[in-house]
């Protein structure tokens, strides 16, 4: 039985749901990177880095590339580095959203003080 495509980007979003995925495919953006230089970006335990990128091989968005003794990462294809910049895209407008309504409040509040009771006389 073929899994309807709503379902299928439900969990194709719901891999990507994790800080540690989401940092690994915005360094692997610019090409290859070997797992050594990705765990001094990230800053956590090799064997938590090991199992994120395990679930990105598994689900083949990224593929490992082994040179010698180094094994590096890298997308598997460009969607992944144009999906992350749509990405940024949404939360910037969303943000600049936020910040305008933040700025009208905060105006609001301070209408809502000056007419208070008692204002005139704290300001006179």
């Amino acid at each position: 039985m073929q899994v309807p495509l709503y379902q299928a980007k439900a969990e194709f979003f719901r891999m990507l749901g994790h800080p540690v995925r989401i940092r690994v495919l915005e360094l692997l953006q610019n090409g290859p990177v070997p797992v050594r230089d990705l765990l001094c970006e990230i800053e956590i335990e090799p064997s938590s880095l090991s199992q994120q990128l395990a679930v990105l091989r598994r689900s083949g968005i990224v593929v490992s590339i082994r040179e010698g003794s180094t094994v590096s990462y890298a997308l598997a294809g460009g969607d992944v580095a144009e999906l992350l910049r749509a990405a940024r895209r949404i939360l910037t407008e969303l943000l600049a959203d936020q910040t305008e309504l933040l700025a009208e409040l905060r105006q609001a509040d301070d209408r809502r003080r000056a007419l208070a009771p008692g204002s005139a006389r704290r300001s006179a």
